[in-house]
């Protein structure tokens, strides 16, 4: 799956740079660059594809949060025609405990209502995907996203159902994720993101990884007056909300449910 994965991601680069973007009136825009947010993910708005550089500490948290530790990530995303949008990225992380880790994912939203070109108004797709978590376990994904903007601000989220392909996870993770920009500048935008994990936990006692764990936070960005780069700053706490009466002893995921956690994400994106 790992060489799969490195196969797709550097054919989709070749093809990034071999096609030409097409010019966009930045006015036009909802925030500067496509995907101001950094932990909510809908499709894209416009043609063309976006490369993102981006970076975190986590301390006692879980992969939809980032890692537990440093980690630098490089995604790719782009259409796919005028109603598919392609995600690719892969992480390196330098764990707190000792020792590397790495990430890869592939994912591909369909748009439903929306596509290419529409900036403004709402939209709404399902999607696809493929990761290998920092943990080495293999999981399949699916998510619906929505958005709904305009030229002074931008609500998108989304809710994903995931499966881990390890005994000692759930048999369903339920991931959800929402984010909410407002104007203050020709290129200034802040507002908040929140997420929550393994919200299967608020009705399910025996949930195999802890319980559900919320975040919220600030979130800020900016965007260049050509509208060609994009930069992104966010974080907050993670919460344990709840706790699970089975035992997690022998679960992959590099956490301490006894103790909260806090995450501090930033983004370079260049279209």
């Amino acid at each position: 799956m790992k060489n799969i994965f490195l196969a797709a991601l550097l054919l989709t680069v070749g093809t990034a740079f071999s096609q030409q973007s097409k010019v966009i009136n930045s006015s036009n825009l909802i925030s500067g660059v496509q995907q101001p947010f950094l932990f909510s993910v809908s499709s894209l708005t416009e043609p063309g594809w976006n490369i993102n550089y981006s970076g975190s500490y986590g301390k006692n948290i879980t992969n939809p949060f980032g890692f537990n530790g440093v980690d630098q990530q490089f995604a790719v995303s782009g259409y796919l025609g005028s109603r598919f949008t392609l995600y690719a990225k892969a992480g390196i992380g330098f764990s707190e405990s000792g020792g590397v880790r790495s990430l890869q994912q592939v994912e591909v939203i369909r748009d439903l209502i929306g596509g290419a070109g529409k900036t403004q108004g709402f939209r709404f797709g399902t999607s696809l995907g493929v990761r290998r978590e920092w943990t080495n376990e293999n999981v399949v994904f699916s998510r619906l996203t929505a958005a709904l903007g305009n030229k002074l601000w931008n609500l998108a989220g989304n809710v994903r159902i995931e499966k881990a392909f390890d005994n000692n996870r759930d048999n369903v993770d339920l991931i959800t994720a929402v984010g909410f920009h407002h104007k203050l500048g020709k290129q200034f935008f802040a507002g908040f993101e929140a997420a929550g994990e393994d919200l299967e936990g608020f009705w399910d006692k025996e949930e195999a990884e802890g319980g559900a764990k919320l975040f919220i936070g600030p979130s800020v960005n900016m965007a260049t007056k050509d509208s060609h780069f994009l930069f992104s700053l966010g974080g907050g706490p993670i919460i344990y909300a709840t706790s699970s009466t089975r035992n997690i002893d022998s679960a992959p995921r590099d956490f301490n449910i006894s103790n909260n956690g806090y995450t501090v994400r930033f983004m370079v994106g260049f279209k």
